[in-house]
């Protein structure tokens, strides 16, 4: 299965997409805060973000979801800044500190060419981490990278707090998605988020995930997946996230097809590790609220997806942690 995007270049469709992704940088609508900046004039933005892309690093890596680091590997490019301000950020050394990103910023032509040397050592797929406020240029290099010989999927690994104009444009761009659904609450993610109306915004966003690419996984014969949608749900303690309502949204207004990554990777860290504002995130998750969680798969229905495995100390994603097994095992495993 070819990449969509090789169609769409073929076509001059990518280059038509990418033109009107970064008109929308004129007057910044790239993400729902709508700051309206001028980022092409390099005014920086709500996510603290001009005019090229920041990014902090890029490795091969094998934290991701079996069906994404295959045996290679997934090519993870891991984005400066933050459109969110997270108060629990496993990576806030990278969102949250913007001044010291500024070193990191590249050309749009250098980005394509670390996505030509991801493919270069064999990584199964470009995994862009974080790339909502810079979605334009990402497009942008990924044509640049296409027309020089690019043809592995696109993955939009993303916090969810997207545009649902900008993701149409990014239909056949983006292979496969691979959001957070945070909160179910509006509330919450105001608090611990920093940002207005998150439930709303990210459930019309995978909505619209959803309906570029359905409820099935494509996988190749290696079984490396090549197209599809993957929600991820990270369990906070204290039921902060709304699991529940999360995956019930899932399973009425989607589909209980939809694959599910259920984590348990958190721990505090961050204002989450010292304010006192957050105290309920002060903490890791339980056992018992981890069973909890994982119960509700059954509950629901839900079909198809992975668990983390849940041993009483968390596994963490970080952008250098290239050589630790996948702690992910299959939902079916799960609920056989």
């Amino acid at each position: 299965m070819k990449p969509s995007y090789l169609n769409l270049l073929r076509t001059g469709e990518l280059a038509t997409r990418v033109a009107a992704l970064e008109a929308l940088l004129e007057r910044c609508t790239v993400c729902p805060k709508d700051c309206l900046n001028n980022r092409l004039n390099n005014e920086i933005a709500a996510c603290y973000s001009g005019r090229l892309p920041i990014v902090s690093s890029y490795t091969a890596h094998f934290g991701e979801e079996p069906a994404l680091v295959g045996t290679r590997g997934a090519g993870n490019i891991f984005f400066g800044n933050c459109n969110l301000r997270c108060a629990y950020c496993q990576n806030y050394q990278i969102s949250q500190t913007h001044k010291e990103q500024l070193k990191n910023e590249i050309t749009h032509e250098r980005l394509a060419e670390i996505m030509l040397e991801l493919q270069a050592k064999s990584c199964h797929n470009i995994n862009f981490v974080s790339p909502t406020h810079f979605a334009p240029q990402m497009a942008r290099a990924i044509l640049i990278a296409a027309e020089n010989g690019l043809h592995l999927p696109i993955v939009y690994n993303t916090n969810a707090y997207d545009s649902v104009e900008v993701l149409r444009l990014l239909d056949d761009v983006v292979d496969i998605y691979l959001p957070d659904l945070k909160y179910a609450e509006n509330e919450a993610g105001y608090l611990y988020s920093k940002v207005s109306g998150y439930k709303d915004h990210a459930r019309r966003a995978i909505a619209e995930m959803y309906r570029q690419t359905g409820p099935e996984l494509a996988f190749d014969e290696q079984g490396v997946l090549q197209r599809g949608l993957i929600i991820r749900l990270l369990v906070l303690p204290n039921e902060i996230g709304g699991i529940r309502e999360s995956l019930e949204w899932i399973k009425d207004e989607l589909s209980p097809s939809v694959a599910i990554s259920l984590m348990a990777q958190y721990y505090p860290t961050h204002q989450a590790a010292t304010n006192n504002r957050y105290v309920l995130l002060s903490r890791r998750v339980s056992e018992t609220e981890w069973l909890r969680a994982t119960n509700l798969l059954d509950e629901f229905g839900m079909e198809e997806g992975w668990l983390q495995e849940f041993d009483g100390s968390a596994f963490y994603y970080r952008p250098n942690f290239e050589d630790a097994e996948t702690p992910f095992k299959d939902i079916r495993d799960f609920t056989a």
